[in-house]
């Protein structure tokens, strides 16, 4: 691995702008993807004639490839070129979102959904590379403020569109709509990015690669499936030993190789370990939201999928508005202001979901889903750019990488241990609350209403009776995501405070 010396833009050149803007949509169109497909998945059922465990390998089958690429990116970049690099997976996710499209029945999806899933795991990560190749150091944060508009604010609009989508057009276009989205970012690129060409070619660190892919991939797959086939199962128990042993057999190579496919240095930095430690907790929060309170509105409250998305959407605003603030606020004063006072905003935000019940209003869910991502997006990039930023040059493809390995394993692990626990929680409620209402002498005289209806009256007692435990499951990890964002208060205190140190030097960029 070899650096060249380039200048970065000074502070007062906006040269820098015109680029960012092409690189979110690339960002952007690969993070939307997590997120709007979920909504789609119980009318692809119905067309591909696939039963509920066959089709959730759509969704999984696209985590675990990406959980394989990721940490092959910066190699790519070195290999060929940052900009080369963007340009392939751009036009690459273009014609795998076509393929998706015209999947003609279970099989043929699931495998363009992993042949998608290879450029789709780059463009997050060649996007921040380049990005901190072309802006000026001091304009960081005000960059990544602007940048996570693609990073946070797809996933929350995923829902919505997909919703839309599906109810009104036609699932398919969910990923027909990737095509023309691909061809004018390409185009955009061609024009605007500067050329960055590899001056040397480093060799490929098969053993690290091996390693670490099957880490990840054993771990992403137990996750994923860990309440299917049972957490004390054997293949999930197979699946976690081995994929620790592989990760620890990766940590071995990538100390004693010369040019290793993720540099280990990066957590040399306190700022960048603490940053990912951060980033975990502000994940697992996000993809909490996400992923249950649909679920709620849908189950509970019975809304359609427009309408439950559309309950998203006051919240994805204020990740639109407050995103490029937090950056400059970044700028002004440092991370640690932000991430702290964010973190215990989502963290009240949390709690305040914890209270839903059946029939909580829906201005109330919106207006506490605002006040969450109010923390949300005032913490997200300063702990992204805060860690990166602590890196020298040279180490910004690993770091970047690591990042994107972080983000794809907590939101898949929030939603496999939480869906877990609500559903043993689940059962466990129901249970209690049965032998409560047969435990006393005296039947209640709401039990006895029903039981004066018939079975139509016992039906619809069960149906509230459902209701309310589901909720409560649903307020139950509510609460687990304020108590880490309790525990993301006091790291957040920990990182540095005032403007990043600009030492005017020259610096070397990875090219």
């Amino acid at each position: 691995m070899s650096t060249a010396t380039a200048q970065r833009p000074s502070g007062t050149q906006t040269n820098w702008i015109v680029p960012l803007s092409v690189l979110i949509v690339g960002s952007f169109m690969s993070v939307l993807d997590t997120s709007i497909v979920n909504v789609a998945i119980p009318r692809m059922q119905v067309d591909l004639n696939a039963s509920t465990d066959d089709i959730e390998w759509v969704v999984t089958g696209y985590t675990l490839a990406l959980g394989v690429i990721v940490p092959l990116t910066g190699w790519l970049g070195l290999r060929i070129g940052q900009t080369r690099l963007y340009l392939l997976a751009m036009i690459g996710f273009a014609l795998a979102s076509a393929l998706c499209g015209l999947a003609w029945d279970l099989d043929t999806m699931i495998i363009f959904r992993v042949v998608q899933a290879i450029p789709g795991g780059v463009l997050p990560v060649v996007t921040l590379i380049i990005l901190y190749q072309i802006v000026p150091r001091e304009k960081i944060g005000t960059a990544m403020g602007i940048y996570g508009l693609g990073i946070v604010v797809a996933p929350a609009v995923g829902p919505t569109l997909g919703g839309f989508l599906v109810e009104y057009v036609d699932w398919r276009l969910i990923f027909f709509i990737n095509v023309p989205i691909g061809i004018v970012g390409t185009t955009l690129a061609i024009v605007v990015f500067p050329r960055i060409h590899p001056t040397t070619w480093p060799r490929f660190d098969f053993g690290g690669f091996v390693t670490i892919a099957y880490g990840l991939f054993a771990m992403l797959l137990a996750f994923s499936e860990g309440e299917d086939w049972g957490w004390t199962g054997y293949r999930i128990l197979g699946l976690f030993v081995s994929g620790a042993f592989s990760l620890a057999l990766f940590v071995i190579i990538e100390l004693e190789v010369d040019t290793p496919l993720l540099d280990l240095r990066i957590f040399s930095s306190p700022a960048y370990t603490q940053s990912l430690l951060l980033l975990g907790i502000g994940v697992t929060g996000l993809f909490s939201a996400l992923y249950f309170l649909p679920q709620y509105l849908q189950r509970v409250q019975g809304l359609q999928e427009l309408d439950s998305g559309l309950v998203l959407v006051p919240g994805a605003l204020v990740l639109v508005v407050l995103m490029p603030i937090a950056g400059r606020i970044y700028d002004k004063i440092g991370p640690r202001y932000p991430i702290a006072i964010g973190m215990a905003i989502m963290g009240y935000g949390s709690y305040l979901l914890a209270q839903m019940t059946p029939t909580t209003p829906r201005i109330d869910i919106e207006m506490w889903l605002a006040i969450r991502n109010v923390g949300i997006g005032l913490s997200m990039m300063p702990i992204i750019t805060a860690g990166v930023s602590s890196l020298p040059p040279a180490l910004t493809a690993a770091g970047s990488a690591m990042n994107n390995v972080m983000q794809r394993v907590a939101s898949s692990v929030a939603v496999a241990v939480f869906g877990s626990m609500n559903t043993s929680q689940g059962a466990q409620l129901m249970a209690d609350r049965s032998l409560l209402v047969g435990s006393g002498a005296q039947t209640p005289p709401a039990i006895a209403a029903a039981e004066s209806q018939g079975p139509a009256g016992l039906t619809g007692m069960y149906t509230e009776l459902s209701k309310a435990v589901t909720t409560q499951t649903y307020a139950n990890a509510f609460y687990v995501v304020a108590l880490m964002c309790a525990g993301g208060v006091l790291l957040g205190l920990t990182m540095r405070s005032g403007k990043a140190r600009n030492s005017g030097v020259k610096a070397h960029v990875e090219v």
